[in-house]
């Protein structure tokens, strides 16, 4: 189990480099042709590696996971990136094993500990500190929105892979996830922004981290870690803004105010507590699997 948790956060740690990545190296007014780019170049990596296609009610499953997980979310992060700072935008992400607590709590019948519910209180007051509190650097309301709308599109796409989980192996789960996102968002990039400029060699750079490391290996050990660990590995996504903070105020010279330095504190350890507990399930936790007829 160690190992599994050791290797699935290394997900979320390369995400949290996405912000500054997408900000200083590539073209941050295109946002949805990079997003575009990211899922359908680090799919069809994935895809020369393992060239299966999955059966027809798969498939259609992995269509609304790409769309929840890498469509909607990559537009979503990417907008959000571009109009404030990485650690805000990534803590303001933070709250989705919130959501997934409380969409499994739904959907699959697990209900929280106590102690979740706190923490989800104590989450939504951080998240609150971030965003309104007076300050020079406060975020706009495109960027708050965009960042949440990622956050609960992600969210459902989670509990759906735990639901799921049982159709396909992880890498096979990750590939068509970002081949299939990829070309829902390209021709939407396509119509809204058009073709992006000639990359230099610091996009080159950029895209070529964003689709091996921070796409390709990242979506795959995320997608084999949640299939293992559960909802409840949604707890992980804490090192994105962890590391996203980091690199923002060392590197990025970010500035906040001490009341939006109290929300990601409080958003941080809102996780950390939601995470040190364990659910209970409820009479009937388990619900039958989700079918898709055949034809």
């Amino acid at each position: 189990m160690l190992r599994t948790i050791l290797i699935t956060v290394l997900g979320p740690m390369l995400w949290g480099t996405s912000y500054v990545n997408f900000t200083e190296f590539l073209p941050t007014d295109h946002p949805f042709f990079v997003g575009a780019i990211r899922a359908l170049a680090g799919g069809l990596l994935l895809l020369a590696i393992n060239p299966r296609i999955p059966a027809p009610q798969v498939m259609a499953r992995y269509a609304v996971l790409g769309t929840l997980n890498m469509a909607l979310f990559f537009a979503l992060l990417f907008v959000a990136a571009g109009r404030m700072p990485g650690g805000l935008a990534a803590t303001l992400g933070a709250v989705q094993p919130l959501i997934v607590i409380a969409l499994s709590s739904i959907l699959i019948r697990r209900l929280p500990h106590p102690l979740q519910v706190v923490a989800g209180i104590a989450g939504v007051v951080g998240v609150g500190l971030l965003v309104l509190s007076p300050s020079d650097h406060r975020p706009d309301l495109v960027g708050v929105l965009a960042a949440i709308g990622g956050t609960c599109s992600m969210a459902v796409g989670t509990v759906l892979i735990d639901r799921w989980g049982r159709d396909g192996k992880p890498l096979e789960m990750a590939t068509w996830q970002l081949v299939l996102g990829g070309l829902i968002l390209l021709p939407v990039a396509w119509i809204k922004e058009g073709l992006p400029p000639v990359p230099d060699g610091p996009a080159i750079g950029g895209y070529l981290w964003l689709i091996l490391l921070g796409t390709a290996f990242s979506y795959y050990v995320w997608n084999r870690g949640i299939t293992r660990l559960g909802p409840s590995g949604a707890y992980l996504a804490l090192a994105s803004p962890v590391v996203a903070t980091l690199i923002g105020t060392i590197l990025m010279s970010e500035i906040f105010s001490i009341w939006q330095w109290a929300g990601i504190v409080l958003v941080l350890g809102a996780i950390a507590l939601g995470v040190s507990v364990r659910r209970r399930d409820g009479v009937n936790a388990v619900a039958p699997p989700l079918t898709i007829p055949r034809r």
